[in-house]
């Protein structure tokens, strides 16, 4: 058996993160010795909240415990694992429709570096239809988002 650590990087816009998110990350943290929540920035996309704001949101969410931390990186995710010497990359997947576009990336991660895995994690049932996509479309309009988003995330 490997004496590496196990790191798990969990990528994503996290625009805002979710409860959806938080639960995958936390069910995950047994299969894992650290989960580096990685927020993406693509200079071409639009982001309802900062990069400092999402950071914050994250930090709060996930506050004492120590086996998850948050970093900030462009590029490609396989580029930041090998940064951050992570073996892993962590997904969650909500429908069948995730599953295909998941797939695909993770074939092409694959391509570019063997040498890290794509673990999946299927989303909680009572989770599933949460989405970042609909959160924003909510807090667009006015809406109560707190259902849907981490207790510790106050917007």
């Amino acid at each position: 058996m490997s004496s590496h650590k196990k790191i798990a990087v969990f990528p994503g816009s996290f625009d805002p993160i979710t409860k959806g998110h938080e639960s995958i990350i936390l069910r995950s943290l047994d299969l894992f010795d650290e989960i580096i929540i990685g927020i993406g920035f693509n200079s071409n996309k639009h982001y309802f909240f900062s990069q400092d704001r999402r950071e914050h949101f994250i930090e709060k969410t996930f506050e004492g415990q120590a086996k998850i931390s948050v970093k900030r990186y462009s590029g490609l995710t396989v580029n930041f694992c090998k940064e951050v010497k992570a073996n892993y990359i962590l997904r969650g997947l909500r429908t069948s429709a995730d599953f295909e576009f998941e797939r695909a990336i993770a074939q092409m991660n694959r391509s570019l570096s063997p040498e890290v895995e794509t673990v999946f994690v299927v989303a909680d049932p009572s989770l599933s239809h949460i989405s970042s996509t609909i959160v924003r479309e909510i807090l667009l309009y006015q809406g109560d988002v707190s259902k849907f988003i981490p207790d510790a995330v106050k917007i």
